[in-house]
């Protein structure tokens, strides 16, 4: 049992009715009325830059980030505060380097920017694939959380109801997506958003009311309930004081958050460049309220719970905000107090699906459009209905393995997984989005070997980490051939991703008349790049 009151559990499940209900009725209000593949993949590029940037945040700020950095925070103090940041820093690069080249660059996925320079059905099937590899982890990641996380909040542990709470969410995911398109999805984010924002600011502000508002008290509170003393607020506590793998981890979240397919999507939404650079703006404060919200109650989690309860309800701490906005009310619960719990276990909730929505969203687009429209059938186009149709199908199938897997797996800690999308993220996906966008002599062959070298070198060494094998948080806890010395793999991924691109590119023969059209080529996707940035698109 979770020892939250009864009324608290009652209102956050009708709570979670009453969401699912009226994020239903939104998908189907805003989503798209006809068969226009601008309008399933773009929303027609209708949403206002304050709106797009909510969305954008609201992808980036998934449950698994949610959680994971309240836990972290709570269990890890400045290390964890450090980590935190760097997904600031994250979204910070993709707002100043790659934001508005993807929007000038694209036109509904991944596939589309890459093939701009290099057309090619083998650059299609590998772009597909590649997102494929990079977002199904962290689907299935997110839903086989989900059964436990509604079933630690509701006091259920029936293991009928954590399978059938992954079911539920899967369903609804899928219908958000295939109904509600980009547009639809993107309301969802901006909804989820504001009520985050909301809850998480009541919370925090709390917490700080606890200790007379003085961050001060509050660290050394959480030093003490932490377990750790002054290693808590020193560097050093994570990966037991290496500093390599510190900086291996800190490179993945940098490079790899912000260019998940996912994420980069919500570039194309934009009207225009000038659009793109406020929705940026927006994203980058919401991104950067939420962390400091979520350090406040992190800090405030290792205070008032303390590190063998956190630990008790979950080993990573990803129930330690729901801890500390239990045990932050105190015994005598008022009405106002558990309205407050509720909103909390709500935003989660409701985090929980917009986050599954937009990422099988990204897969189906990723399936219909770059795989079977274009890669499989690149000689033949597909009307705008058919291909809007194998949309909404590849959502279903999408949605549908990934329930099965979530369920079979719900009972395996799957902390590799997150690692596994944001290493291939920095290894493979940013890589071929930098390469592709700024330099002049990349080929095909570059960006081929770029995807596949950086995608085979973060499966090949993940597998040798802690996170599946050799250790109690591990897939495979009673085994141990892990041989990599590192958490996570970007150290030597990421540098293997792009090295594999240069290479080749520039050991690529070429006649001198082919290099000129390949110039010429990339001065016109760059002439064609640059008209499109003035150019609103409706």
């Amino acid at each position: 049992m979770t020892g939250f009151s009864s009324d608290a559990q009652t209102m956050s499940f009708v709570a979670f009715i009453a969401v699912t209900t009226v994020t239903l009725l939104l998908c189907v209000m805003t989503g798209p009325d006809r068969d226009d593949l601008d309008e399933f993949y773009t929303g027609f590029r209708s949403l206002s830059p304050m709106q797009s940037g909510l969305a954008i945040a609201g992808d980036y700020i998934s449950a698994a980030s949610v959680l994971g950095t309240v836990g972290v925070i709570s269990l890890l103090g400045q290390d964890g505060l450090v980590l935190a940041l760097s997904t600031v820093l994250s979204l910070v690069l993709l707002m100043f380097l790659l934001a508005e080249p993807l929007r000038n660059a694209g036109r509904f996925t991944m596939g589309d920017v890459l093939t701009r320079r290099a057309p090619s059905s083998a650059v299609r099937i590998t772009a597909c694939l590649v997102t494929l590899i990079a977002l199904f982890p962290l689907l299935i990641f997110q839903l086989a959380g989900a059964g436990d996380l509604l079933a630690f909040v509701l006091g259920i542990n029936a293991a009928g109801f954590k399978t059938g709470s992954i079911v539920l969410l899967g369903v609804l995911m899928i219908i958000y997506a295939a109904i509600g398109g980009m547009k639809g999805t993107a309301f969802i984010q901006v909804v989820k958003t504001v009520v985050l924002l909301a809850a998480a600011a009541a919370i925090a502000s709390l917490i700080l009311n606890r200790f007379d508002f003085s961050i001060p008290s509050l660290l050394d509170a959480a030093a003490r309930g932490s377990g750790a003393g002054d290693a808590y607020l020193a560097p050093g506590l994570q990966f037991g004081g290496d500093g390599l793998d510190m900086i291996s981890a800190q490179l993945t979240v940098v490079l790899g958050a912000a260019c998940l397919p996912h994420i980069t999507m919500r570039m194309f939404s934009s009207r225009s460049a000038p659009a793109v650079r406020r929705s940026m703006s927006w994203a980058v404060s919401t991104v950067v309220v939420v962390c400091l919200l979520c350090a406040v109650i992190g800090f405030g989690a290792a205070a008032v719970v303390g590190r063998e309860q956190i630990t008790l309800g979950d080993p990573q701490g990803k129930t330690s905000i729901l801890l500390v906005s239990q045990a932050i009310m105190g015994n005598d619960v008022s009405t106002f107090e558990t309205l407050l719990f509720t909103a909390m276990t709500t935003a989660i909730f409701l985090t929980l699906l917009a986050s599954v929505a937009g990422i099988t969203l990204a897969c189906a687009n990723t399936l219909a459009h770059d795989l079977i429209t274009h890669g499989l059938r690149h000689k033949k186009a597909l009307r705008h209905s058919t291909e809007m149709t194998i949309a909404r199908a590849t959502a279903a199938a999408v949605g549908l393995v990934a329930i099965f897997i979530a369920a079979a797996s719900r009972h395996v800690n799957l902390q590799a997984m997150i690692t596994l999308s944001f290493c291939l993220g920095a290894s493979a996906v940013a890589p071929a989005l930098i390469y592709s966008l700024f330099w002049r002599r990349y080929n095909r062959t570059g960006l081929l070997s770029t995807l596949i070298g950086g995608t085979a070198s973060v499966l090949i060494l993940i597998t040798g980490t802690t996170l599946v094998s050799g250790s109690p948080q591990a897939i495979f806890p009673d085994s141990d051939f892990s041989w990599f010395p590192y958490t996570t793999t970007g150290l030597v991924s990421v540098p293997v991703g792009f090295l594999a691109g240069w290479i080749g590119t520039v050991f690529t023969r070429h006649s001198p008349g082919a290099r000129r059209q390949e110039e010429y080529e990339y001065d016109a996707v760059e002439a064609s790049i640059l008209a499109d940035a003035g150019r609103p698109q409706g």
